[in-house]
């Protein structure tokens, strides 16, 4: 259960910079897409891992969930500032 809290925690509490690095690092090395992702939606949270900051989403926070065209990819999940910090960024073309 403390791992649970210090995951949820970690996305309200790292600061805007920290997180921009993060998810610049995640789309150069390929573990965000650089392109943009061709179906969005939220939901409430279910508990997801957030693919940008590898925190879980609670239940009381809205879930972005995406996909590309890429075969074989998963969704993609974020908290709402983790996909606004990784559209901005993508855009810039990291």
């Amino acid at each position: 259960m403390a791992f649970f809290a210090a995951a949820v925690t970690r996305e309200a509490t790292m600061n805007q910079e920290s997180l921009r690095t993060l998810i610049r690092h995640k789309i150069h090395n390929g573990r965000l897409p650089h392109d943009s992702i061709t179906r969005v939606w939220s939901s409430p949270s279910d508990g997801e891992l957030c693919d940008a900051c590898d925190t879980i989403l609670s239940k009381d926070q809205l879930v972005m969930e995406g996909t590309t065209l890429a075969p074989g990819r998963k969704p993609f999940h974020f908290h709402v500032r983790c996909f606004q910090i990784w559209d901005d960024e993508r855009r810039v073309g990291v």
